[in-house]
Order: C-alpha cells, then structure tokens, then sequence
C-alpha cells in the first residue's frame, strides 16, 4: 500500500498531534485517577462527572466549548495571545489540545482502575518502617501503576488518533496544519474519485487504532498477572 506525499504528511501529522496530545495531558490525568481513587472531598462525584463529561457529549459541543474558551476572544486564549503571543486557533497545538481534551476520560479511568488496585498495605508497612509519603509513592505506589499509565497513554493515543468532531469545530481543516487521518477521510469524502486515498487512509487509521487497543489490553493483561493491578479497561 502507496501513500502519496501528502498522505504521508497527513499521517506524520495525526502521530504527532496523538503524541503531544497524551503527553501532555499525562500529568493532568495522573493527577485527576488520583484525586478520584484516594480522594475524599466534597464535589468529587462532580469531579468525576466534569472529567468523563466528553466520554457522552457530542464531540462538537466539546470543541465549541473550546473555542470560547481558547478562541482569539475567549478568557484563556485571549490571555495567551496578549501575555504570550501564542494562539491554539487555526493550528496543529489546537488540533493536539481538542484531542487530548477527548482522550483524558480513558487516561483516567485506565489510571485510576490502576492506583485503587494498589495494595494499601504494601504504603502503610513503608510507612512503618520509616518511608515518607513522597517516598513511599515514588517507590511503591507509583510503580505498581505503571501498567495502568501505560495503558491509558495508549488507549489515549488510539482516542487521539480518531478525534474529528471537537478538532475541526475548534481549528477547522487546514491542510498541513489540522487535517488529521480522520479529517482528511472526511474530506476525500466529499471528492469525486478519491475513494483510493479514502481505502488507504482508512486502512491507516483502522490498523494504528487496533494495534493501540491490543496493546492496551495486553498491558492491562500483563499487570493484573503480575498483580499490579490495573485490570481490564476496555
């Protein structure tokens, strides 16, 4: 299977706007599995409501939700663009912060199934034996949830890979800049003849997005054998 040049660039893309996507978001999402597996605070069933709110919303409300709040006369883009000089509209950042905005449920389910299968008893003989909170975290709780991190960047970047509806309502379909592989299928769509460079793209998409999934689960398969945890998140 020949891809065109353009079709190259068009691939290149869409790996580089998953990648920046999930790693970027990966603090974030870390953060928030935490808060929701340990946390005990008021508001934390809205917390977990907010988080997963893009899982059911139409993707295209998500991304008219970002262009008000990072469009050139949003209260954080503006922001950016006046103290900054840096704008999410019209490129591939904006294309990269729509898809991770979709990919942070998965993140954080994946995450999440991961650090509440930790066994609390392994900190709390650390502490015992004189480890501090940071220490104990960074040496028990953070490893045994690698698989699970693992796993949610993963099923992150195959979300990433297919996110349409939020990108082109945020930053358009630029060529070059925001046609990622879901875009540029639609686009081709819309071209008489071009059912060739539909197939192909197509094929692209479907092998990156299964090869993502098997890999998360095999992850996901690999920790709970180990006794890790993280499970099944799928």
């Amino acid at each position: 299977m020949l891809l065109s040049p353009e079709e190259w660039e068009i691939v290149r893309l869409s790996l580089k706007v998953s990648g920046v996507a999930v790693l970027a978001v990966l603090p974030i999402a870390f953060a928030l599995a935490w808060a929701l597996a340990r946390g005990r605070f008021p508001g934390k069933f809205l917390l977990d409501g907010l988080v997963h709110l893009p899982l059911v919303l139409p993707p295209v409300v998500t991304g008219w939700l970002l262009l008000i709040l990072f469009g050139r006369t949003g209260p954080a883009g503006a922001w950016l663009e006046r103290w900054l000089g840096f704008t999410f509209m019209f490129r591939w950042t904006g294309a990269a912060l729509a898809a991770a905005v979709m990919a942070l449920p998965m993140m954080v389910r994946a995450i999440r199934l991961s650090i509440e299968a930790v066994d609390r008893r392994l900190e709390g003989a650390a502490r015992t034996l004189g480890a501090g909170r940071w220490h104990s975290f960074a040496t028990i709780t953070l490893p045994l949830s690698v698989p699970g991190i693992v796993a949610g960047l993963v099923l992150g970047f195959a979300r990433s890979i297919g996110e349409f509806g939020a990108t082109i309502t945020f930053v358009s379909n630029i060529p070059g800049e925001t046609r990622t592989l879901p875009i540029a299928i639609y686009s081709a769509l819309q071209v008489p003849g071009s059912e060739g460079a539909v197939t192909r793209l197509a094929i692209i998409s479907v092998l990156l997005s299964l090869a993502a999934l098997i890999l998360s689960e095999a992850l996901a398969r690999r920790g709970a054998a180990r006794g890790f945890g993280g499970g099944h998140v799928l």
